[in-house]
């Protein structure tokens, strides 16, 4: 904390005490006046001398004071307080040539008008310093001056010590509230996530099923076609009807059926549980791989691609295809129909390098900070658990990659992903899962 921000904390501990406090203090300076009054019963210039200070002191501290605080700082009240009160003491003082009831008002003022800021003990010292240059100058007894100024200096000190050990102890408890508070959050999200990693599961269980069922009747379908395509391209004298079937008709079903069996194939191999080792894989062929899974969330825009010469690389392919889906499907959901997305791969040395750009909405700096923040997204709630991006960059971690972002708003992002081709230490499962859902932050 810095000099100006402690300063206003200390002010602002300040007037709270002083606030909590003046009620008991007013009463303690009526009470030790009253004293006075009785003690000097007669005299009436000197019980007149005690009755007007008191009141005067009373309205300066209750009303002008007041008016003071809401046009100076604490520091500044806190001096005029002083020299008020330095005055009406040793008028007092004077009048009953320092008796020792009126030498109780220096220690009572020391703790009660000096505050926590941090030029208290210098007003304490002129304060100090003030009344008994005066006292002593006007015949007071040395002796009452040291005693009630000793008992104010340590008083002080003492009750300064106690006050700041309570600071001390509520800062803590303060603290201690907020990591409790962070603790629940924390496991508020731990909860959430666990629930999302379940059901994620769950449609990652129930998209293998469903490939597998679409599997079986596919396979059925494009043999059939493919064997009856065949048999009639052997032979002979055909009708113009049925030659145009094996011409157009047939060819294209049967690149149909083989497209739809090739979907089925990634998914099923996208949502199959269980650990996967690292192996050598073609890198090019998980992009595509990728590239059909989000096709059907990129309808409407243009997706264009750039799948350099990149070759064999070692890693876990299915964790590949999850990441590149995630960034494909985040840029297709930022992208307003008519735009384009555009995932480019090549080879630089020992490492891959991969684009994903879109000509979207872009990010602002607030949301590139904390772009892969475990729960976080821009999407409305209930369309996205913020959980994509998380997983993509511990994905990337763990093969030993980085990934970074550029964008700016109404202009686009591109995500920029860097891996090696063979990495340098054993890859570790703790990417958070194979099937995970998709959000975009930007």
């Amino acid at each position: 904390m810095d000099v100006r921000a402690r300063d206003a904390v200390l002010e602002a501990d300040s007037a709270q005490l002083n606030h909590s406090v003046q009620h008991i203090a007013g009463l303690g300076a009526s009470v030790v006046n009253l004293a006075l009054v009785a003690s000097f019963w007669g005299q009436w210039n000197v019980i007149s001398t005690i009755v007007g200070v008191g009141l005067g002191l009373t309205l300066f501290n209750v009303v002008f004071l007041e008016w003071l605080a809401r046009r100076f700082t604490r520091v500044v009240v806190e001096a005029v307080r002083m020299a008020v009160n330095v005055v009406g003491v040793c008028l007092v003082g004077i009048h009953t040539q320092w008796a020792p009831l009126l030498w109780v008002f220096v220690p009572y003022n020391m703790l009660w008008y000096f505050g926590l800021d941090r030029w208290v003990r210098l007003r304490m010292a002129l304060y100090l310093g003030s009344v008994d240059v005066v006292a002593l100058s006007t015949g007071a007894s040395p002796t009452l001056a040291l005693a009630f100024s000793l008992i104010g200096i340590f008083g002080y000190l003492v009750s300064e010590k106690r006050v700041t050990l309570l600071r001390g102890s509520l800062a803590q408890v303060r603290h201690q509230r907020e990591e409790l508070e962070k603790a629940q959050q924390e496991m508020q999200q731990l909860h959430q996530r666990a629930l999302e990693q379940e059901r994620l599961s769950s449609l990652g269980l129930m998209a293998a099923n469903v490939a597998h069922e679409i599997n079986n009747p596919m396979s059925f379908v494009t043999s059939n076609i493919d064997s009856m395509l065949h048999e009639l391209r052997v032979g002979q004298n055909l009708p113009e009807l049925v030659k145009e079937y094996v011409d157009d008709l047939l060819p294209a079903t049967l690149d149909g059926a083989r497209r739809v069996n090739s979907i089925v194939s990634d998914l099923r191999r996208f949502s199959r549980g269980g650990y996967e080792g690292p192996v050598g894989y073609d890198f090019n062929a998980e992009a595509r791989t990728a590239l059909r899974i989000a096709r059907v969330q990129l309808g409407h825009v243009r997706v264009e691609d750039e799948l350099g010469e990149v070759g064999s690389v070692v890693g876990r392919p299915r964790q590949l295809v999850q990441v590149l889906v995630n960034l494909l499907v985040n840029a297709g959901q930022a992208t307003a129909p008519g735009g384009v997305v555009r995932l480019t791969t090549r080879r630089e040395g020992d490492r891959v390098r991969v684009e994903v750009r879109d000509t979207g909405t872009g990010m602002s700096e607030e949301t590139k900070r904390r772009l892969f923040e475990p729960f976080f997204t821009t999407k409305p709630p209930g369309l996205g658990t913020g959980l994509g991006l998380s997983v993509v960059l511990g994905i990337i971690k763990t093969h030993g990659g980085r990934i970074d972002v550029e964008s700016e708003l109404g202009k686009g992002t591109c995500f920029t992903v860097e891996l090696p081709r063979v990495p340098s230490l054993p890859l570790e499962d703790n990417s958070g899962g194979n099937l995970q859902a998709v959000s975009r932050t930007g």
